[in-house]
């Protein structure tokens, strides 16, 4: 089957999430590098999942993309906007880069750049938010190269491994945005 890209940059595309993604996405959350950068501490099953995408399907305060390489269609990983709110033209977007292979090459802020773009100029919103846990020194500095200043902290907010880490709030403002 084809695939439908919704956002194209040089080298990655955006898709939409299909059913065939749900290995993906467990795939993902098993990795303990993926669980650690994005969080996750729940269990996560493959009904757990079919039960998420039939929800989120549904939720017109979000969209749920795939990162896929333009030469092979391969998935690398996934992007989330979510919480958008159109009275208040603001938002907030989650991504993981979930093939370790991919990590460091660019591929992350290709498909940041696609999707803030895409925030701004066609959703019209005027203030876009991510989370990122303290420990993510290589998102954080992408994300401030882009713009994004760092507007509050979550002390200990998640407890991973038998430790507590910071969740940092970031934001950026469409005037603010580094092209």
């Amino acid at each position: 089957m084809k695939q439908i890209k919704y956002l194209e940059g040089n080298r990655i595309y955006l898709r939409r999430v299909e059913n065939e993604d749900i290995d993906h996405y467990l795939a993902a959350v098993s990795n303990p590098t993926i669980r650690k950068l994005t969080g996750t501490t729940d269990f996560l099953t493959r009904q757990t999942f079919e039960n998420v995408f039939n929800k989120w399907s549904t939720d017109d305060s979000r969209m749920d993309l795939m990162i896929c390489l333009q030469e092979n269609d391969q998935v690398i990983g996934d992007l989330a906007i979510l919480d958008i709110e159109h009275q208040g033209r603001k938002g907030s977007f989650r991504i993981a880069i979930t093939d370790e292979e991919y990590t460091s090459k660019g591929y992350g802020t290709e498909a940041l750049r696609l999707i803030i773009e895409y925030m701004f100029n066609t959703l019209n919103l005027r203030r876009i938010s991510i989370n990122v846990y303290a420990y993510n020194q290589r998102a954080i500095a992408t994300y401030e190269k882009l713009g994004f200043k760092m507007e509050g902290t979550l002390r200990e907010d998640l407890y991973f491994d038998g430790k507590y880490y910071d969740n940092y709030l970031m934001g950026l403002m469409k005037n603010e945005y580094v092209k």
